[in-house]
């Protein structure tokens, strides 16, 4: 790397300018399948400034936004990848979530913890790189995509456009001290039990869906997953029973109580570890609920994987678990220039707990044959009663910092 084209991009890392940009987006919410705003926002952003832009229709109507800073040819070619869908709002929020405000080292307002924070710092990174002046040999991509809080849509479509970069850094929001290169698969899977039913007065013949899943979610409690354990993540594999719905019919009607419920659904998430199939997980759960259906005929109850269409924002995809070598030479470029921003060498490469212990966007990408890591400014979720939620802003600057100078350091190397 030469020590001057260093040099002249770090001096266009402008904190107030990351700032200004995680605050634009904090002001535009972009819940998942609603990011096309985002979508639009970050479309003329890079237009104006000279970019190749690519707004990808995911579905209809949905976009996401593809910016490459294109190279002279010759060298690799490195994607920044970050969502814009943002978590769903609890109901501890304390400040308006929309309105951006700054304490100290704390930018506050929801998104930027999952992942505005970090999309501001790979922005802001190849900002970073433009603003020099410096002609970079491979092409920087920053991919603005959609769905990853929904097994990765976005990032899943981009791959699919057949879309290829020789490396990829995904900055999720793990702290710039944290090199993660692995972490646990997610699959979601409803499963419905159903009834019979019939009015209250009369309650001979009915069969109680809701009372039923009582069982099924009980039984969800004893399942042994069949697995090697991993050593790196320890607590794995989970299951979580995330959300119940009982009713009548298939819409699930819920203001006629006093007839039997005749369908009840929960949505159950299984984070796992690699070697593990879905195939493997749904035989372990049935292991301990075909016991039960024996034991009573009056049970009835299905798996369904992919989740209903009918539930908005379902997470149709799986995550597959990620496992990327140390030695790939995306990560020992972060490495390195880690070391070179903030003086010190990371403090982790590999699993990082408990962030290994979800999944995210790099899945996509590993399959697709790019390698990549997760690397990304820290944040803080509420505590004490509230929800409120901040990225410190100094990792936002650190991180924006890194990945230039890696910019810089990969895509001018001789081709792959």
């Amino acid at each position: 790397m030469d020590p001057q084209q260093a040099l002249n991009v770090l001096s266009q890392v402008d904190e107030q300018a990351i700032v200004d940009l995680a605050s634009d987006l904090i002001k535009i919410p972009s819940f998942k399948l609603e990011e096309t705003p985002v979508a639009t926002f970050l479309a003329d952003f890079f237009g104006d400034k000279g970019y190749k832009v690519d707004l990808q229709e995911v579905e209809p109507g949905r976009f996401q936004t593809i910016a490459t800073l294109e190279g002279t040819g010759g060298g690799p070619s490195l994607m920044l990848n970050g969502h814009t869908d943002i978590n769903s709002l609890t109901r501890r929020w304390r400040r308006d979530p929309w309105t951006p405000s700054v304490e100290g080292d704390r930018l506050y307002g929801h998104g930027v913890q999952n992942m505005k924070g970090g999309l501001a710092s790979i922005i802001m990174a190849a900002e970073a790189v433009r603003r020099s002046g410096v002609r970079l040999k491979g092409d920087l991509v920053v991919a603005c995509v959609v769905g990853e809080t929904q097994g990765g849509e976005g990032t899943h479509f981009l791959m699919r456009s057949g879309l290829r970069t020789d490396m990829a850094v995904v900055a999720e929001p793990f702290g710039v001290g944290n090199l993660v290169t692995v972490h646990a698969g997610i699959v979601h899977m409803a499963i419905h039990t159903y009834g019979v039913t019939g009015h209250i007065r009369q309650l001979e013949g009915t069969v109680n869906a809701v009372e039923k899943m009582t069982g099924v979610i009980d039984a969800l409690r004893r399942v042994a997953f069949t697995y090697q354990p991993r050593e790196d993540m320890p607590d794995l594999p989970r299951l979580n029973v995330g959300s119940v719905i009982g009713g009548l019919g298939q819409d699930y009607v819920l203001v006629e109580p006093p007839y039997i419920p005749d369908l009840c659904t929960i949505i159950v998430d299984v984070h796992f570890v690699p070697g593990q199939t879905v195939e493997g997980i749904v035989a372990d759960i049935r292991r301990v609920l075909d016991p039960l259906q024996d034991e009573d005929p009056e049970l009835s109850y299905a798996i369904e994987i992919p989740p209903p269409e009918s539930f908005k924002g379902r997470r149709r995809l799986v995550m597959d678990p990620l496992d990327v070598p140390r030695d790939s030479e995306i990560v020992q470029a972060v490495a390195r220039n880690h070391q070179k921003v903030t003086g010190e060498p990371p403090k982790a490469i590999g699993a990082v707990l408990p962030y290994s212990y979800t999944a995210n966007d790099t899945c996509h990408l590993w399959n697709a044959g790019i390698p990549c890591l997760l690397y990304g400014p820290a944040v803080v979720r509420g505590s004490g009663g509230e929800d409120d939620s901040y990225v410190i802003i100094s990792e936002m600057v650190q991180c924006t910092k890194v990945l230039a100078l890696t910019a810089l350091d990969v895509c001018n190397t001789e081709p792959l």
